[in-house]
């Protein structure tokens, strides 16, 4: 039976862009259908930076109607709304203040596709997440559908006033285009290892799907059935106004302050809670090390590279003192993060420091890709002075 691809790579034009999503569709549109698919045959649709949601639920619905295997490649960046705080696919003419409007709501993928066959449906995903989104994902993980492969990965902001290159799907597209196409797990992994030292800060999403899982009756939000006027509507059983969070939770003052560009007052109310979590439960408790992974990120998003390395070599440190295996998720995430964030630094002093420390902690935990002790050992040999 022929299988259906769709390509959707979208992102808002001007200032508010954080990675030339597009770029990667002549990679892909390179790439044989039938390969892309996975099957004989396939139909391919491709959606090149859409203007309105409406535009891409016609899509996506014609797609997830098809009969036979779907496979769904989405490039783009994540966004909250600023009334309900849910992820958005920004499109052409997203702004921040106007995601609920002109972005794709996130919860309208996995409607459209819940009624698919399990093990039917793969979604291959490249997105960028913006600072909001980015603590937003701390909590709350970006739920594509259970019965869906879903592999990809959402990476952190680029550095302010830059672009990033969609690198996963474009390692993607290489390796497809070798017209070989290999189980999508071991596709995941060949894309990753492509990554090199940049997807260290990568949230990675690699989950087969739960084939027999039921559907949820009436659980997710429902996609209008028709879009009416200006505005696509909002998801059924979302539109109720929620009370605001800004007075009772301090990640939303946080958020405000970074988006603001007031990256000390940011850093200084992370400080302030992290110092209460320590005195109330202890350094090495699950709520202080949250602060302190909290103020790694933000030392990032301030281009303090110096900072947030330091911070995330603390928090490595600290779970590994408290117990924790080097194989857990959180000490092998925190490490990653360090080695991330020590490859920004460009003053040869600190990071000839914090990759000692680097090393030494690489030698404990090695993590999931390969080669990472080589690579910090050998940037250490650069780093040596001459003479």
């Amino acid at each position: 039976m022929p299988g259906t691809v769709l390509l959707l790579a979208a992102s808002p034009v001007g200032k508010g862009r954080l990675v030339d999503a597009a770029s990667v569709l002549p990679v892909l549109a390179a790439v044989a259908p039938a390969v892309l698919s996975g099957t004989e045959t396939a139909n391919v649709v491709e959606l090149a930076d859409p203007l309105e949601p409406q535009a891409v639920l016609t899509r996506l619905r014609a797609a997830a109607t098809a009969p036979g295997p779907l496979t769904v490649f989405i490039t783009g960046q994540l966004q909250l709304d600023r009334k309900q705080h849910l992820p958005h696919l920004a499109l052409a003419r997203t702004t921040p203040a106007t995601v609920r409007y002109t972005a794709f709501p996130w919860a309208w993928i996995r409607e459209e596709l819940r009624l698919r066959a399990p093990g039917t449906t793969t979604l291959l995903l490249d997105l960028h997440a913006d600072a909001e989104t980015w603590q937003w994902l701390r909590a709350h993980p970006l739920d594509s559908g259970r019965t869906h492969a879903v592999y990809g990965r959402i990476a952190p902001p680029p550095p302010r006033r830059g672009v990033a290159v969609p690198t996963y799907m474009k390692a993607v597209a290489t390796v497809l285009r070798s017209g070989y196409r290999p189980p999508v797990e071991e596709l995941h992994q060949l894309a990753v290892g492509r990554l090199g030292a940049e997807g260290y800060a990568d949230v990675l999403l690699a989950s087969p799907g739960v084939v027999g899982a039921g559907v949820p009756g009436g659980s997710a939000p429902r996609p209008p059935s028709a879009l009416k006027g200006n505005r696509p509507q909002t998801p059924d059983g979302l539109d109720d106004a929620r009370p605001s969070e800004k007075d009772t939770d301090p990640h939303a003052a946080i958020t405000d302050a970074v988006q603001a560009g007031r990256h000390p007052a940011a850093d200084a109310l992370a400080a302030e809670h992290e110092q209460a979590a320590v005195r109330a439960h202890g350094r090495g408790s699950e709520q202080a090390l949250h602060w302190t992974e909290v103020r790694a990120d933000l030392a990032m998003l301030a281009g303090d590279p110096v900072r947030s390395c330091r911070a995330w070599l603390a928090v490595a440190s600290a779970r590994l003192a408290a117990g924790q295996s080097p194989g857990a998720p959180a000490v092998e995430a925190a490490v990653d993060r360090a080695h991330h964030q020590w490859g920004q630094i460009h003053d040869p002093a600190p990071a000839r420091e914090l990759g000692l420390a680097l090393a030494e902690l690489r030698a404990r935990v090695p993590g999931r890709r390969a080669g990472a002790l080589d690579h910090v050992r050998k940037q250490l040999l650069q780093l040596q002075p001459q003479g």
